[in-house]
């Protein structure tokens, strides 16, 4: 009897298993390969034949002749794909304040003389620790320094920036931001 009510159970159980474990997940992975290759590999980013990154993770760049990107809270180290998390932090928590002081700080010793009010995303982490953009007003906010310490003039600079510059989906959906490793790559292309 018992096995006459389990026989149906474990035969939806298996075709369940294998189609939502096998061939789901083929369809949808074939599916993403044809219509998103870039995204479905992982948007890497190439330079001479080496990956270098990729568009959607972000990397640390603390060079004061490089564009800095957001900060990273992820465990470990900068940026650890494999530790994704916001700090969880309130405003009012001291990690947190100490965190956005060290930064103004290092902003403020790379460029004393920018007077300029320093974007709150210079100062803050996404929600996952990796973002690999920021607005354009924070690589306006550094496009001096960058200018000054790489020899460069500012308006081939703001150009770079410009040509880097993703605007909003749809033309509403989100804000303009620029991807930090592309448009670091695109400066030392300059060389």
């Amino acid at each position: 009897m018992i096995l006459k009510q389990l026989r149906p159970a474990l035969l939806v159980f298996a075709v369940f298993t294998v189609l939502t474990g096998i061939i789901y997940p083929l369809a949808m992975t074939g599916l993403a390969q044809v219509l998103f290759p870039s995204q479905a590999n992982g948007s890497l980013i190439t330079q001479n034949g080496q990956v270098v990154g990729s568009s959607l993770i972000g990397q640390q760049f603390d060079d004061p002749t490089y564009f800095w990107g957001r900060l990273s809270d992820t465990a470990n180290n900068p940026y650890n794909a494999a530790a994704s998390s916001g700090s969880n932090l309130g405003p009012t928590n001291p990690a947190l304040q100490q965190a956005v002081s060290d930064r103004i700080k290092a902003l403020k010793d790379a460029d004393p003389a920018n007077t300029l009010p320093i974007p709150v995303d210079l100062v803050s982490a996404s929600g996952s620790g990796l973002d690999p953009d920021i607005s354009v007003a924070a690589a306006e906010y550094q496009a001096g320094r960058v200018a000054r310490l790489r020899g460069l003039a500012p308006d081939k600079v703001q150009a770079l920036i410009d040509q880097h510059t993703t605007q909003p989906a749809l033309g509403f959906l989100g804000e303009a931001r620029v991807n930090v490793l592309e448009l670091n790559l695109a400066l030392d292309a300059l060389k």
